[in-house]
């Protein structure tokens, strides 16, 4: 047991290291948006990644997926890959590589949310006040854009960066019973593939108009990072972690996000981290620690089993 679950934190951290070297990497592509805009971005990640799992499953072991199971495999790349990735690279677009990466960290939040409706966690006193003080913290980054600033972080980009996370969210709690089903390849070629199909209406005019031979080198290797290793990489090591560990701890890795990101987009001068910044970042992970460290459903009934016997 401890291996398994050594093995599933030791694929999440590599996965939310690459997410957090992601942000400003991405961010540094979409201030070329005469060269490369958020919707082709999507696009290549989508496109890409799905092409990279197809091809991988050529090695491995094939996995028979009923009908019923694909249309589960839709709704989760749809909540999972489509609706989190773009409203994640547009939502990018509007906001500083700090901001977007300290919203995203109210993920788990919204992860123990929906655990409560769907998986039957309970709701206590503590998960609320997490909630509250997680949301605040949200709130002060999105309403706190300065007009001013390079990298504007704006009420638009803000918010979708929020439901970048709770896309995510649903995906790992909606979902969890089918990712359990399936090896994370079988999972992630047919989830790209769901989603990169969904999203080419909305982006082919943005991918047409193009010019790829004015490209530069470095904005060519800054989309192959984006599509190799933050997104195919990282994917495949996600849902690892997912099978062998809860979705609440599973989403408690987003901790690490901010935390590289921050680092990263102030060595590059990217953002500036002030005094607002360092508020709104507390309250977060505050709320975050509140609610993830708030007792489970089985935690609850053992006690309550215990103080029977």
């Amino acid at each position: 047991m401890q291996d398994r679950n050594f093995k599933g934190h030791a694929a999440l951290f590599v996965a939310y290291i690459i997410f957090g070297l992601n942000t400003p990497i991405a961010k540094s592509v979409l201030e070329h948006g005469e060269i490369c805009s958020a919707m082709a971005l999507t696009f290549y990640r989508l496109g890409g990644a799905a092409l990279l799992f197809w091809t991988l499953s050529l090695f491995t072991k094939k996995e028979q997926v009923p009908f019923q199971d694909l249309l589960l495999l839709f709704g989760a790349g749809f909540f999972g890959i489509l609706i989190n990735q773009i409203t994640f690279i547009v939502g990018l677009s509007h906001t500083s590589p700090i901001d977007a990466s300290v919203i995203t960290t109210t993920g788990p939040i919204m992860t123990m949310i929906l655990a409560a409706f769907i998986l039957k966690e309970p709701i206590t006193w503590k998960k609320a006040l997490g909630v509250l003080i997680g949301a605040a913290g949200a709130l002060l980054l999105i309403l706190s854009g300065v007009k001013t600033d390079q990298h504007q972080t704006t009420i638009w980009g803000g918010v979708l960066c929020l439901l970048s996370s709770l896309s995510f969210a649903i995906y790992l709690t909606a979902f969890k019973n089918t990712i359990l089903k399936y090896s994370p390849v079988t999972l992630m070629k047919w989830m790209f593939l769901f989603a990169a199909v969904c999203c080419l209406p909305f982006s082919w005019k943005d991918i047409v108009t193009v010019h790829y031979a004015v490209i530069p080198i470095n904005i060519y290797l800054r989309i192959i990072y984006v599509v190799a290793f933050a997104t195919f990489l990282a994917y495949m090591l996600v849902p690892v972690g997912q099978k062998l560990l809860r979705p609440t701890i599973v989403s408690m890795y987003n901790y690490i996000q901010p935390i590289v990101s921050s680092v990263v987009a102030v060595i590059l001068g990217m953002d500036r981290f002030g005094l607002i910044k360092g508020i709104a970042a507390a309250l977060v992970f505050l709320g975050v620690y509140i609610v993830t460290t708030s007792k489970s459903y089985a935690q609850l009934v053992a006690e309550k089993e215990t103080k029977i016997t």
